[in-house]
C-alpha cells in the first residue's frame, strides 16, 4: 500500500528532484513510487504597498513521495541526486492522512493568504510606539482590545501619565 514520506532535499532543488526522480521511475517501468509532490500555493503577496499572487513554497527543502516503504523503492528515492534523506531516517514515518489531506487541500486551494503574526499584549507590560504622533515614545499597556485590534496605552506627556489609543499595528514589544 503506497503512503505518503516526507524527503529532506537541497533548498533550492525541489523541482529537480521531483523531475529525475519521476524519469527514473518511467525508466524503471516500476509502481512502487506514485506521486512526487513539491507542496506549493497561491499565496497573496501585499509587501512594499504592491500586491500579487505568486507561487509560495509550503515546505522549502522538502519533497512529498507516495510510495510502497520497500527496499526497492527506499533504494531508488534514496539514490536520487540532491535527496539528502527521509524523515525519520533509514525507519521513515509515513504522513497521517489527516496530514496529507490537509497539504493537498492547500495545494489544490486558489489562494491562501498567509496569517500574520498577532503578537499578544499582556496589560501592564511596557511598549514602544513606532507611528503615529507619539511615536518613539514608551508607554504601558492599560487595556487590550483584541477584537478591534486597538490598546490604551498610558504614556508620561510634560510629567503626567495620559492614556493614549493606539492600534496593533502602531506598536511593538
Amino acid at each position: 500500500m503506497k503512503r505518503w514520506y516526507v524527503a529532506q532535499v537541497c533548498p533550492g532543488y525541489e523541482d529537480a528532484v521531483k523531475k529525475d526522480l519521476e524519469r527514473r521511475v518511467q525508466e524503471l517501468k516500476t509502481d512502487l513510487i506514485g506521486q512526487v509532490l513539491v507542496p506549493s500555493a497561491r499565496a497573496k503577496n501585499i509587501f512594499f504597498q504592491e500586491e500579487g499572487e505568486e507561487d509560495e513554497r509550503l515546505f522549502p527543502g522538502y519533497v512529498l513521495i507516495e510510495m510502497e516503504k520497500t527496499p526497492d523503492a527506499m533504494a531508488i528515492a534514496c539514490s536520487t541526486p540532491k535527496l539528502s534523506r527521509f524523515l525519520g531516517g533509514k525507519d521513515p514515518v509515513p504522513l497521517s492522512r489527516k496530514e496529507i489531506a490537509r497539504v493537498l487541500s492547500q495545494v489544490s486551494g486558489e489562494v491562501t493568504v498567509a496569517p500574520q503574526k498577532k503578537e499578544e499584549f499582556v496589560v501592564g507590560s511596557e511598549i514602544e510606539i513606532n507611528e503615529g504622533p507619539f511615536a518613539g515614545f514608551v508607554g504601558i499597556i492599560d487595556k487590550v482590545d483584541e477584537q478591534n485590534e486597538k490598546l490604551t496605552v498610558m504614556v508620561s506627556i510634560f510629567g503626567r501619565l495620559t492614556p493614549v489609543e493606539l492600534t496593533f499595528d502602531q506598536v511593538k514589544k
